[in-house]
């Protein structure tokens, strides 16, 4: 599994100029499962992401998850992050 997380104020998932999803403040995640990965690893990843403390407190610190300031996740597919590199360039 790999998961790129990125804290926003706002974000939003278009289709065919159709908003299918959006978040105020909280955490955008672009989500590749794989093979190997079993409801283990998912709980893992999930316990993880929620308990990063990457938003400012009131002394300006990164010390608050995306529960404490009350944030929004967004999770959108991403196949393409399994990518391995390998191989020719077509």
């Amino acid at each position: 599994m790999k998961i790129v997380v990125q804290r926003v104020q706002e974000a939003s998932v278009t289709i065919d100029n159709e908003v299918v999803g959006a978040i105020g403040m909280g955490l955008l995640l672009l989500v590749c499962f794989e093979m190997d990965d079993d409801e283990t690893s998912v709980t893992k990843a999930i316990d993880k992401i929620t308990k990063l403390r990457i938003f400012d407190d009131a002394e300006g610190k990164m010390n608050l998850d995306v529960e404490k300031v009350k944030g929004e996740i967004l999770s959108v597919s991403q196949f393409t992050l399994s990518w391995d590199g390998t191989g020719g360039h077509r």
